[in-house]
């Protein structure tokens, strides 16, 4: 339901707030306010941050990962144990897990999950990209959501590394059912990654 008391270009950018995850109208109507109410050269630096944000974001080449370089901060970090990634399904998920501080291995965001109503398959995923990392790995960690998707996306990447000499390990069911990693805190992810368990690959 759309507001007629505002000018033409405030009422834009109330309908522009409310595109945003989480943000309803009431929530839009404030943020733009407040916008209003500040000073123009906080505005031209918010408007900046946007576009900056648009024009150097991108996927890391070899994780996925959010980064203005070819490669993120964690896939150049030398310390990082490289025997071991952790497949999530999408950034913030890496975020998620860094703040646990439980994780010191390498990333691979799928992009999404497997989802044949929506017309997500494998192709849709980066799984080849996966595939092609498996070199030198010792295990390759699902933290995929716990619902069905996840679940199903989960038993696939099992299927499809069971005969590639690589432990595939699940990270234990302490997310909430039907629940993404973003929504989890720090000890929850923290004793999930500690509790994982190794995953076999569905018998045919």
């Amino acid at each position: 339901m759309k507001s007629t008391t505002f000018p033409p270009s405030l009422q834009k950018l109330i309908t522009e707030f409310s595109r945003l995850p989480g943000i309803g109208l009431r929530s839009a109507e404030r943020l733009a306010l407040h916008v209003v109410k500040g000073d123009a050269p906080a505005a031209g630096e918010f408007a900046a941050a946007i576009l900056a944000v648009k024009e150097k974001i991108r996927s890391c080449e070899a994780c996925g990962h959010l980064t203005e370089k070819k490669l993120c901060g964690i896939c150049e970090d030398p310390s990082r144990d490289r025997t071991k990634i952790c497949v999530v399904e999408q950034a913030t998920d890496v975020l998620s897990i860094e703040r646990s501080g439980s994780y010191s291995g390498l990333y691979h965001v799928l992009g999404g999950k497997l989802s044949p109503l929506n017309k997500i398959g494998p192709e849709q995923l980066r799984i080849r990209e996966l595939m092609e990392r498996l070199e030198r790995l010792g295990e390759v960690i699902l933290a995929l959501p716990a619902d069905v998707e996840g679940g199903v996306t989960a038993t696939y990447l099992a299927n499809e590394l069971k005969n590639k000499k690589v432990k595939v390990t699940r990270i234990a069911m302490g997310i909430p059912a039907g629940g993404g990693l973003d929504f989890a805190d720090g000890i929850t992810l923290s004793h999930a990654l500690q509790g994982r368990r190794e995953m076999d690959a569905v018998k045919e």
